[in-house]
């Protein structure tokens, strides 16, 4: 199987190994309470995102795409901007009840905006080819919500600090600063047509 790797095949690997290590490190937090691990986790998502971004123009340099490539990517893609950020802001104190189903609803609506774009690229290609335009804003856009983790963690607004506090609702919490995730998500698998660049 590693023969039929292309050279961007590599890449999106190299962009799931970054995806997995922001899942060590946010465990490592949890366990040490270290805060350098947030950051590093942080890091390796943005990291992640350069690996996206030079898979994608390898593929098109090199004139070589393939089926497996593309699945490859969406399930990088999963990990390292779908699960990552979801536990990262679980780590960094977002463990309510409802902060959990707001996370996971997160992690859904990325593999299901994936998941569309994988069946509808072909139809949204134009002539030459190429995708003209995304639904829905694409995954790696949670780069976003990890760079606001970050910042939350060096200003020390993690765990019981965490930014806007938390709301008891039925016995059960939820922080507030979760919800921008359901926002996220919801934002994913909308119709809204972004130009792709």
């Amino acid at each position: 199987m590693i023969r039929e790797f292309h050279l961007a095949d590599w890449f999106t690997l190299g962009n799931a190994v970054c995806g997995v290590g922001a899942l060590f490190s946010s465990m490592t937090f949890l366990e040490t309470s270290d805060r350098r691990h947030v950051f590093f986790a942080c890091a390796l998502v943005l990291a992640a995102l350069v690996f996206d971004v030079f898979d994608g123009r390898i593929a098109r340099w090199r004139q070589k795409s393939s089926a497996m490539g593309r699945e490859l990517d969406s399930l990088a893609d999963v990990i390292s901007f779908g699960v990552a950020p979801a536990i990262i802001a679980y780590a960094c104190g977002m463990q309510g009840m409802y902060d959990r189903v707001v996370l996971a609803f997160f992690v859904a609506c990325g593999v299901s905006r994936l998941a569309r774009f994988n069946i509808t690229a072909e139809t949204l290609s134009g002539q030459d080819g190429k995708v003209k335009y995304f639904e829905g804003t694409p995954i790696p856009t949670s780069i976003v919500l990890v760079g606001l983790l970050a910042l939350a963690a060096a200003m020390g607004a993690v765990r019981e600090h965490l930014w806007l506090g938390k709301i008891m609702i039925g016995g059960f919490t939820l922080h507030p600063l979760v919800l921008l995730f359901a926002l996220s998500g919801s934002l994913m698998i909308s119709r809204i047509r972004i130009p792709k660049l």
